[in-house]
């Protein structure tokens, strides 16, 4: 008797990926399909034809310049982030705060390293503007004239004040699950040595710390260099950077220049994105030390 041949069985169509398809089409119309268009646009002139024009325009005086200001920029206002982040961090994971903070801020950090833009903007100027409350209060009630000292929300320093803003928030968050990687047993071993706290710190904790400090410094860089709607909402273009002159040429008016608008846009994006593959990079080491 011959074996009864069973039917091939059905292969079911897995709908979970259907879940995927809001997602990937918003990150192709929103994402992808505008970063082609400045990619591509930065290569051609005003009647599509190909050329090397715009990309040789980035090397003027004026766009290198507006690019060195951003960068130092950038860099401050990630340094100084860094820095203060992490001691917040590490006064709430390792200086025996009360648990009771860290919730708290954890959503505050979580919430302001996503603010930014025009209410950013409009809330720097109602408290650190020429008539903002706080320069105000420090003239009327102790004489302390922040403008005649030299301070400017208009300025270098008072973007980079205000990029703190979600800087620092952002370290936090990131720094945190370092802190909260390194090991008890640790301490513990080099106490057993006969090392000091600093040497520790100096010795094995800083080292271990230093690649996750390091790609969060890239984050926080390529965070604030591609800053747009702050850096114009505050400064408008009393401030010469580089989303300020981006928006100067693409705007449409006599003297702009998408295309040189579009060559200085995927400028930005190459900075951008050395700085996030920096940071994936350096993740990537810490993350073997805090397993």
């Amino acid at each position: 008797m011959s074996e009864t041949q069973l039917p091939p069985p059905r292969r079911r169509i897995n709908l979970n990926w259907l879940g995927l398809v809001p997602f990937a089409l918003f990150v192709g119309l929103f994402l992808i399909a505008p970063t082609m268009k400045i990619v591509i646009g930065a290569f051609q002139r005003a009647d599509g034809s190909f050329t090397f024009e715009n990309i040789a325009g980035l090397f003027t005086p004026s766009i290198i310049a507006s690019y060195w200001i951003s960068i130092k920029i950038s860099v401050a206002s990630s340094a100084i982030g860094c820095l203060v982040g992490f001691l917040m961090a590490a006064a709430m994971v390792l200086g025996g705060l009360p648990n009771t903070i860290r919730s708290p801020l954890m959503t505050f950090s979580g919430v302001a390293s996503n603010f930014a833009g025009v209410p950013l903007a409009f809330a720097f100027l109602a408290t650190l503007g020429p008539l903002g409350l706080v320069t105000m209060f420090l003239k009327t009630q102790f004489g302390i004239n922040l403008r005649a000292m030299g301070f400017n929300i208009l300025s270098f320093w008072g973007l980079t004040i205000t990029y703190l803003f979600f800087q620092i928030p952002l370290m936090i968050l990131i720094i945190t699950p370092a802190l909260d990687g390194l090991k008890r047993e640790w301490r513990e071993a080099a106490s057993c040595l006969g090392a000091t706290g600093t040497q520790y710190w100096r010795m094995v904790a800083l080292p271990i710390l230093f690649p996750t400090i390091l790609g969060t410094f890239a984050l926080l860089f390529a965070n604030a260099f591609g800053a747009v709607a702050t850096a114009i909402a505050l400064t408008g273009s009393s401030l010469n950077i580089v989303p300020i002159m981006l928006f100067a040429q693409i705007r449409g008016d006599v003297l702009g220049n998408p295309h040189l608008g579009y060559a200085m846009a995927f400028g930005m994006i190459l900075v951008t994105g050395i700085a996030n593959v920096i940071y994936i990079w350096l993740r990537m080491r810490s993350e073997r030390w805090l397993k």
